[in-house]
């Protein structure tokens, strides 16, 4: 099944100041996956970059600029729509995966700017930043189970129903719960939701490289009881 997903998590960000578009804001996420305690790629390929615009852009138009610059251009990259909070300042961003190479990336910027996307300029956020991000993505799910959901394209992300929406504080205070009590294999969880059969589906994105439904099950379960 094909959904947009809404994830919300926390992410710590430093400015990146080389191959980008000059005075360009950029970020890139330091740790992705902060429950995730294995030693992680750090190629291109493994980078989360935050390009930030210059205003509000409908999801649609990123989409449509997006798969036009892929087209075009013959590249491909995963791009989703960010909304980024960093102590008072509010900043709306398309994060950016999957890069074939960073030389690549002020080459998006200026396919971005061609296609009528702009990116905020001459504003400057520096040393590590603690951001809180929200991302709208479009992916393809398979379902392996009432509940459970993998990410076809990255089957190192699934998706787990849980009973009931939870604010920050109180996901970030179930998720301590899950993981005080866990043994199994680690993992990472963010806040995600989206839409299936008519419904808005409450949901914990779960990043680890094991993946399998006992895994996910057992997952699934402890969150249903922590939330109790």
């Amino acid at each position: 099944m094909e959904v947009f997903v809404n994830l919300t998590k926390k992410d710590m960000v430093v400015s990146v100041e080389e191959k980008i578009l000059p005075d360009s804001l950029v970020f890139e996420s330091l740790n992705p996956f902060p429950g995730y305690y294995h030693e992680l790629p750090t190629d291109a390929g493994s980078m989360y970059i935050y390009l930030i615009l210059d205003k509000q852009y409908p999801l649609e138009e990123v989409l449509r600029a997006t798969q036009a610059i892929e087209k075009l251009y013959n590249w491909n990259f995963d791009a989703g729509k960010a909304y980024m909070t960093i102590g008072s300042t509010f900043l709306n961003a398309i994060r950016v995966r999957h890069l074939p190479s960073i030389d690549l990336l002020v080459k998006i910027q200026e396919a971005y700017e061609k296609q009528g996307i702009h990116f905020l300029m001459k504003k400057k956020l520096q040393g590590r930043l603690e951001a809180n991000v929200k991302i709208v993505k479009f992916l393809e799910l398979e379902q392996l189970d009432e509940g459970i959901f993998l990410n076809v394209q990255d089957p190192t992300f699934a998706y787990i129903e849980i009973p009931k929406y939870l604010k920050d504080d109180e996901f970030v205070k179930v998720s301590m719960d899950v993981k005080y009590n866990w043994t199994g294999h680690e993992f990472d969880a963010a806040s995600a939701s989206f839409y299936i059969n008519g419904f808005l589906m409450e949901a914990v994105r779960i990043f680890s490289d094991k993946m399998d439904l006992d895994y996910l099950r057992d997952i699934q379960k402890l969150y249903v009881e922590k939330m109790d």
